[in-house]
């Protein structure tokens, strides 16, 4: 009876020890589990912040860049212009049915004190170009309105012609010629208005007798 009663007390140990190598082994697994779950957790959620950030800096880069064009155009805005003024004009008109002459002051507009330089050193030329416009004018066309309208135009267009600028007449009436045959006509280039440095022409004094 000894012995019967010495088997069961063997054999708990052993069954004691399998239930601890047991909860030891499920222990070590779930921490495994939790590990690789923190592990990839982790690596979300980096990748998560450094998407973020390159957004950041992106949608900062935009707003820098958009700052700048708004204070580029501010500044734009706010430029004071730059005037050159001439002497004034003295020139005998077109009219046939009587002697009339016009005396006129202008002052140009223009797009920098750079292009200022430039047009002092073409002046001569300058004036040449408006003396010979202003000799082809009549009174009637100089006393209206639109008639110095055409005429501010015109003068913008030959103040610039010296420098090498050619800007189309806006108000030349454009006739179309017979096509010859065998020969196709060329088209002349023109710079663009907006690039003209050029940008107005202002009548400081406008008297015709």
């Amino acid at each position: 009876m000894s012995a019967a009663a010495a088997a069961p007390a063997g054999d708990a140990p052993k069954k004691g020890k399998k239930k601890l190598i047991l909860i030891l082994a499920v222990v070590v697994l779930l921490a495994a589990v939790g590990g690789g779950v923190a592990l990839v957790m982790k690596k979300n959620h980096d990748a998560e912040a450094a998407a973020a950030a390159e957004d950041g800096e992106e949608s900062s880069g935009h707003q820098e860049k958009k700052s700048a064009k708004k204070d580029k155009k501010k500044d734009d805005k706010h430029a004071l212009p730059v005037f050159v003024p001439l002497d004034p004009f003295v020139v005998n008109l077109a009219d046939r049915e009587t002697d009339r002459f016009a005396q006129i002051g202008l002052t140009l507009e223009v797009q920098d004190a750079h292009v200022a330089d430039e047009i002092k050193a073409y002046l001569p030329a300058i004036r040449n170009n408006v003396l010979l416009l202003l000799g082809h004018k009549t009174s009637a066309e100089l006393m209206t309105p639109d008639g110095k309208e055409v005429l501010a135009r015109q003068l913008r267009r030959v103040a610039v012609q010296p420098m090498g600028i050619e800007l189309e007449d806006e108000d030349a009436v454009e006739e179309e010629a017979p096509p010859t045959p065998g020969k196709k006509k060329k088209r002349k280039r023109f710079d663009s208005l907006d690039d003209s440095p050029v940008k107005s022409v202002q009548f400081s004094s406008f008297i015709i007798q």
